[in-house]
């Protein structure tokens, strides 16, 4: 007898992973790896189609920018190409898009896993911190659109984990790896967090993407010194304004991996928004045929226009 949870994730996967790959505008390099990549898409709505500026020929000339960071449990087959519709679906609502690559775990399965493993330990971090910091003079030369005074975080499941360690490089533990910790806030109007692995215990405790929090962090004889440098759920207050977005029905990373982050946010006196849409899975947050991403794009003009 099937699963009608299974059943509907599988569809929504379907859906969401149906559409070809968008390639983008313009791409740069911000180090020396293969991975050190960001796609840029410039902003192609008509005037009032994304609430921006609009220029002579109808298209927005200064567009908030949205960095995105693609998700797939940190795991090497999965990188920013799937996203690659919802950058574009963005960048038709008049956002200037960046799509962050970053480094992931091994293609190959390692002893004693079932499959690929989960993220790399300090690397897949180091990226993110490094193409954060190379984004706006990046940004400045390959997407003059921006307006990088209105740039706003998203990220989906694992990228949306990423997106808000991004947001709260700045309160850090002492002790931090070189190049993750910033002395001040990013210059941000705020993150809109997808589906995001968010609290790293419950994530743990629930069996997320198969123990895929563990994984990031180097496995568990390393969970608990490096939880710290990592777990959203642990570096709030940030004071940037943070919304985040799940399906009610999400089986991938269930809403409660939400629900626990906004509680913590709270008892740090933080007002984290949390948006639950109902009869919602994983997938249709990054899916253009899905109403959902017009939700997504909704939250994301909030904080940026």
């Amino acid at each position: 007898m099937t699963d009608p949870a299974v059943e509907r994730d599988a569809a929504e996967a379907a859906s969401a992973f149906s559409h070809p790959p968008v390639a983008p505008d313009a791409s740069a390099a911000y180090g020396d790896h293969p991975d050190h990549v960001v796609d840029f898409y410039a902003p192609r709505a008509p005037v009032g189609g994304g609430g921006g500026v609009g220029g002579a020929d109808g298209v927005a000339a200064s567009a908030p920018l949205v960095v995105l960071l693609h998700g797939g449990a940190w795991r090497a087959p999965y990188d920013r190409e799937h996203v690659s519709p919802l950058a574009d679906f963005l960048a038709r609502r008049g956002f200037a898009v960046a799509s962050v690559e970053y480094r992931r775990g091994s293609s190959l399965p390692h002893q004693n896993a079932g499959g690929p493993v989960a993220g790399r330990w300090p690397e897949t971090f180091d990226d993110v911190a490094a193409a954060l910091d190379a984004l706006p003079a990046l940004a400045s030369a390959h997407l003059p659109q921006a307006d990088l005074r209105r740039t706003v975080l998203t990220g989906h499941s694992a990228g949306g984990h990423l997106a808000l360690w991004a947001a709260a490089r700045h309160v850090l533990p002492a002790g931090a790896p070189a190049g993750w910790r910033l002395p001040a806030p990013p210059v941000l109007r705020g993150v809109v967090a997808l589906a995001p692995i968010a609290d790293f215990e419950v994530a743990q405790e629930l069996g997320v993407c198969g123990g895929a929090s563990a994984q990031l962090l180097g496995g568990d004889a390393h969970w608990a010194q490096r939880l710290p440098y990592a777990d959203p759920a642990a570096l709030l207050p940030t004071g940037i304004a943070t919304t985040v977005v799940h399906g009610r029905e999400d089986i991938v990373v269930p809403a409660e991996v939400a629900e626990s982050y906004v509680a913590a946010a709270a008892k740090a006196g933080e007002t984290v928004g949390l948006t639950l849409l109902d009869d919602i899975g994983h997938f249709p947050l990054i899916d253009p045929a899905a109403d959902a991403c017009a939700v997504v794009a909704e939250e994301i003009s909030q904080l940026a226009w």
